[in-house]
């Protein structure tokens, strides 16, 4: 009997879409032929995305390179979305708006033939929707995030107005809905009574995980990280706070990519040396993070997705064995209070209470190593995508 084939979607790199990448292994482990339609755009992360797939001989794939060497498909595509925005209001050109590859991702995945579609990000959502029209077949979609309110919370926007245009039309045409922490699919729910939505933590293969290091030095090494570090991020409050406690056995490490600008800004902003980290592969993460003592998950809470979605910066930290200092959103402190004695919340921008937790952590060494342990173990005993990958793989073998 010929396996079935699942073609999974997104309008970027696979390379910086973690969820994609776990469920793509997981489905080839359990069987499934694995199609995966990406474009790339960034161009160091070119070569991430080939390491990928150079370790995934059997999974085939569409990709569009849209980096700066592509310079006159990169022209065109701009300019036919900037006339699909001047126009919203009289043509229905959303899914162009939203993805500015749309037809050339839907003509690849109509042309895969496969037995399921699943949409990796919004943008992605009309072409899986629509290539599974197409061929009469069945269609997922993952919400890592609360879409419309990714970077406004005015109704009013163009970015929210989009986006709820584009939930409205395809969420309804979907066979099934899983989604990245519990208050998403909470206010997916919300909005769509229909949907069934299914929690998938963004969780990481225990496979991956080092050996726990406990703090047995002076030195208190805080640790934080995204693919751009950057201002409004919540890094105001750990740099004043570090400043309130002037104590140089203390260190602040930041992995991610930084622009000359903001670095001269957090430099002027930090009375003490910040310790900068190049980007890594996605999973030499776990051996760098596991040399650090804390990690800090400084979420704001505006605009609405920020406050309900629960990042992988909390799972990596669990995964490598740090304890955690967790800004004080919905879904942080939700998930701070259901998994007691791994680390501590602090208020939004109270940065006298952030520092009061830094010097408890540097003073108690005791309760940091106890913290770091229920971390590594918790990661180990709970929340790991062995156990995770379970969850998605009997809603795969309902659908199809």
């Amino acid at each position: 009997m010929q396996s079935k084939k699942i073609c999974l979607i997104t309008t970027g790199h696979i390379s910086s879409n973690p969820r994609l990448i776990k469920e793509a292994t997981s489905l080839s482990n359990a069987g499934f032929e694995v199609h995966i339609v990406f474009t790339q755009y960034v161009e160091h992360l070119v070569i991430e995305d080939l390491k990928i797939l150079s370790s995934h001989s059997n999974w085939t794939y569409d990709q569009l390179l849209w980096t700066p060497i592509n310079m006159l498909l990169r022209f065109k595509t701009a300019v036919f979305q900037r006339i699909a925005r001047s126009i919203y209001p009289v043509i229905r050109f959303r899914e162009l708006i939203i993805n500015r590859n749309y037809a050339w991702q839907l003509k690849a995945a109509r042309k895969v033939k496969a037995d399921l579609y699943i949409a990796h990000n919004l943008g992605a959502l009309p072409v899986a929707v629509n290539a599974a029209k197409k061929n009469q077949v069945k269609c997922g979609f993952d919400a890592e995030d609360f879409h419309r309110n990714e970077v406004s919370g005015d109704p009013n926007s163009f970015d929210v107005r989009l986006k709820k245009h584009i939930e409205d039309k395809y969420l309804k045409e979907i066979d099934y809905f899983t989604a990245a922490s519990p208050l998403i699919s909470k206010a997916y729910k919300d909005l769509y009574p229909d949907l069934n939505p299914i929690l998938i933590n963004n969780v990481f293969e225990i496979k991956h995980q080092p050996r726990l290091n406990a703090n047995i030095n002076s030195k208190l090494k805080l640790f934080w990280f995204s693919q751009t570090i950057g201002k409004g991020r919540g890094l105001e409050d750990v740099f004043q706070a570090i400043n309130l406690i002037k104590n140089p056995l203390i260190e602040l490490h930041l992995l991610g990519n930084l622009s000359i600008d903001d670095q001269e800004y957090f430099n002027n902003l930090a009375h003490f040396d910040i310790q900068y980290h190049q980007p890594i592969s996605g999973n030499e993460i776990f051996d760098l993070a596991a040399t650090f003592d804390i990690g800090l998950a400084l979420e704001r809470n505006t605009p609405l997705n920020r406050d309900i979605c629960l990042t992988n910066k909390i799972f990596t930290y669990l995964m490598s064995g740090l304890a955690i200092i967790s800004s004080n959103t919905q879904a942080q402190q939700k998930f701070m209070e259901e998994n007691p004695n791994i680390g501590k919340i602090y208020p939004i921008g109270n940065v006298n209470a952030l520092a009061d937790i830094i010097v408890d952590y540097f003073n108690d060494r005791t309760l940091l190593n106890h913290y770091k342990k229920n971390a590594f173990h918790l990661a180990k005993s709970k929340y790991n995508w062995e156990m995770e990958q379970e969850k998605f793989l009997a809603i795969i073998k309902t659908v199809i």
